[in-house]
């Protein structure tokens, strides 16, 4: 049985609050130095791209602001070239692309689920 599309958006918005809360406005050295971080957020990033992937096309398109091919193309090439992730690619995806993310699925969440 197929989840309701909006408790998948719910768990991409939580993950991706989690990442910046995790990150805590380290830079980028100081994130480089922390393997642990580096696991953490990798594995969110991975988990937000799977929540997207759940999304039935149709969803997809109906809220064509959340960038879904960028966020599942990502959680993919985690997944499927895990020994190639690239801590810089991770770090600009939490560091710059994750607050964007964030108010947008803000603003397609009903307000009963936020």
């Amino acid at each position: 049985m197929q989840k309701d599309n909006w408790v998948y958006v719910g768990h991409m918005l939580d993950m991706a609050q989690k990442g910046i809360q995790i990150l805590g406005g380290k830079n980028r050295e100081e994130y480089g130095r922390d393997e642990t971080m580096q696991f953490a957020l990798i594995h969110l990033v991975q988990v937000i791209g799977e929540a997207a992937q759940h999304r039935s096309p149709e969803f997809r398109k109906a809220y064509p602001q959340v960038p879904w091919h960028e966020v599942i193309g990502m959680r993919n090439r985690i997944v499927h070239d895990y020994l190639n992730v690239d801590e810089d690619v991770i770090w600009e995806v939490v560091h710059h692309d994750l607050p964007p993310l964030i108010e947008t699925l803000k603003t397609i969440l009903p307000p009963d689920l936020l």
